[in-house]
């Protein structure tokens, strides 16, 4: 019977057999990400019969016909998918499902990390990544009644996000700072990385920590990465939330979280807004984290942001950017752009482009 299954990987930018998926998946009441990059599909006399999609390091729109649950598809689907992944590089997988479907990806070796009730749950390939990385976090430990910490982005890093750092820093007795990992901005994450350590060196009590899997990530937080969608997911935001307060706080005696306004991006603002309560609902059994919620830092009458520093960059206004961002940044960018032959010089005039394109299509 198995034999009669055929697999093949289906890139996400084949609109007629994407078609086929879609309508597969509506039958089954799932949805496609838009960061899926490609699905495995099996199929039974051309008929699609089951199908698994990869974002990243994430396994994606997992869904088998009713009729053949309990015949193996579904490992069979799995080890496909999983295979690609592997070929590609990717070996820390995580898999986001419905509960219903727990017992079958846990037989497959996948372990539960965190869940919100009856919507969703989060797993991964390994029982002890996590706890390894957390033990790893625990010997940056540093004792003190109040312990900031603060999770950003920085692409690139801001007065802004160095006025964050600064308020952190005088509030608290210690401050551990998270970089997102996810190489998914205009900016490289080691670029980033750099600017923020350069940026903050001079204050005594924070250390800078590097960005995993489990804060903002592809795996706990997609929406993040799907803003230009204008993608705001409910869930999204209550597993990343819960797995910074269950574990990585923790770790830490993490006790206060600090991040600022946003009036610009509707997706950061409703995860603002989550964190009030996931950081601090009673229903959680591990300490609260008190979420302390700055105004945004402000160049004249204009809120300081990263995006506008690409904006300005794009356009090649170095005094302006020279106005907003901290003396390390604005070397760090002068060295990146220093050279004919950078990178960077390419994705400025791409993202130029399709910032041109936009504007145009918004004045009709």
């Amino acid at each position: 019977m198995f034999d009669t299954y055929q697999f093949q990987k289906i890139n996400t930018q084949n609109s007629s057999q994407m078609e086929k998926v879609r309508q597969f998946l509506l039958g089954m009441g799932l949805g496609i990400d838009a960061d899926v990059e490609f699905f495995v599909i099996a199929t039974n006399s051309e008929r699609i019969v089951g199908c698994a999609g990869l974002a990243g390091n994430t396994l994606k729109s997992i869904a088998v016909s009713a009729n053949l649950h309990g015949h193996g598809l579904s490992t069979r689907l799995l080890t496909e998918v999983v295979t690609h992944a592997y070929d590609l590089g990717r070996y820390n997988l995580f898999i986001y499902t419905k509960p219903d479907n727990y017992l079958m990806f846990h037989d497959a070796g996948f372990h539960l990390l965190t869940a919100v009730k009856d919507r969703v749950i989060l797993l991964e390939n390994s029982k002890l990544r996590l706890k390894q990385y957390c033990e790893q976090l625990h010997k940056s430990y540093k004792p003190g009644n109040k312990i900031g910490s603060i999770v950003m982005n920085a692409n690139p890093f801001t007065n802004g996000h160095r006025y964050l750092v600064e308020h952190a820093s005088e509030s608290c007795d210690w401050v551990h700072l998270f970089v997102v990992k996810e190489d998914r901005s205009f900016f490289s994450y080691s670029d980033r990385l750099n600017m923020i350590k350069a940026g903050v060196k001079d204050f005594k009590n924070v250390t800078v920590h590097a960005g995993s899997d489990y804060i903002i990530s592809r795996a706990t937080f997609p929406s993040y990465f799907l803003k230009d969608e204008g993608v705001i997911n409910y869930c999204h935001t209550a597993v990343d939330l819960q797995l910074f307060r269950q574990y990585i706080a923790p770790a830490l005696g993490i006790t206060h979280r600090y991040v600022g306004t946003e009036p610009i991006c509707k997706v950061t603002r409703f995860y603002n807004q989550q964190m009030h309560q996931w950081l601090s609902t009673p229903t959680i059994d591990s300490p609260k984290v008190m979420l302390v919620e700055l105004p945004r830092c402000e160049q004249g009458d204009s809120p300081i942001s990263a995006s506008l520093v690409r904006k300005l960059l794009f356009d090649n206004n170095w005094p302006a950017i020279e106005k907003i961002v901290p003396a390390t940044t604005y070397a760090y960018l002068n060295e990146l752009f220093s050279e004919d032959t950078s990178a960077y010089h390419a994705k400025r005039r791409q993202a130029a482009l399709r910032t041109a394109k936009a504007e145009q299509l918004s004045l009709g």
